[in-house]
């Protein structure tokens, strides 16, 4: 009995080893399933396989391959141009929008907002919003710019496919489970060694992470699937606007910052030499203090002026 259960113990470990290493698809999904039921069949003799090997009570056996809806995740991307004092206020009204939505139908993530110099200005809003509601929900934040002088100057649209990644993942779950089930029922009804039963709750620990794992991956592409996300970029001014006058108006906006630099860098400039010149300055001072009086200030000996000539 004790190398029944070591031999079923090992084979349930080496399944887990191999399944570890897979990558995920369903091949390997399927693969992991077969290898487990016939190690725990060959454990546990033919009365043991067969009451493993049945399906679950209420359960119906089909040959048929069922077909599941495409399983995609979209995001949206709308950019919108409006007066910078308005952008606020166009962001709070696409919040407003987001909170009338019933039934938990849209959740603000983040928003943000600057202010630069001038009239120049931008903003960010970032949405989730349920699927089936998303487009009807961007023509409405369209409409809402509009009422606040702005105009849309961009959108796009993004689909990923998760089906594939569904399936695979759900496949391996209960490939998981499975193996979690059997080895845990042999726990229960076997008994050996010390270390054997070690081993063994070893490896159902293991499976029972891989499992938890594996739900939460569904959970978040299911999320992504059940919630579109909406990325809104708002910004002021327009591009090429203007006309002859726009260099002049530039031109005039820079004579302040020009004028800013230009005094700068003579104090930059007066500071850097001011220590020189109070040493200079100091200098001067102690020669014409202390220069004798029959010398010029370099040094140089003056000769006695002639007397004038009656």
């Amino acid at each position: 009995m004790r190398k029944t259960l070591f031999t079923a113990l090992s084979t349930g470990v080496a399944i887990f080893s191999l399944a570890a290493c897979a990558d995920g698809s369903q091949n390997a999904a399927d693969y992991d399933m077969a290898e487990a039921e016939g190690a725990v069949a060959d454990a546990s003799g033919g009365a043991k396989q067969a009451a493993l090997a049945a399906p679950a009570e209420g359960s119906t056996s089909t040959t048929e391959i069922p077909v599941s809806q495409p399983q995609i995740a979209y995001s949206y991307d709308y950019g919108f141009r409006l007066p910078s004092a308005e952008i606020p206020k166009a962001q709070q009204q696409h919040i407003s929008l987001c909170n009338k939505m019933p039934a938990n139908g849209c959740r603000v993530l983040n928003m943000s907002n600057s202010g630069g110099e001038g009239d120049y200005a931008n903003g960010r809003l970032h949405l989730e919003v349920t699927a089936p509601k998303a487009r009807v929900f961007g023509e409405q934040l369209a409409e809402a710019v509009d009422q606040n002088g702005g105009s849309q100057i961009s959108s796009s649209i993004q689909g990923e496919d998760l089906s594939k990644k569904i399936v695979d993942t759900e496949a391996r779950l209960r490939s998981r489970v499975l193996l979690s089930q059997r080895l845990t029922e042999l726990l229960r009804t076997r008994k050996g060694t010390v270390a054997e039963l070690v081993e063994a709750e070893r490896a159902v620990t293991d499976v029972n992470e891989e499992i938890d794992q594996a739900r939460s991956w569904l959970k978040e592409m299911r999320g992504r699937v059940a919630y579109s996300t909406v990325m809104i970029n708002y910004q002021s001014g327009a591009p090429g606007s203007g006309g002859f006058t726009r260099p002049i108006r530039e031109a005039f906006g820079g004579v302040a910052s020009t004028l800013g630099y230009s005094v700068g860098a003579a104090v930059t400039f007066i500071a850097a030499l001011l220590p020189w010149i109070l040493l200079l300055a100091l200098a001067v001072y102690l020669r014409r203090r202390f220069k004798s009086t029959d010398r010029s200030f370099w040094g140089r000996k003056l000769e006695p002026a002639a007397p004038a000539e009656d």
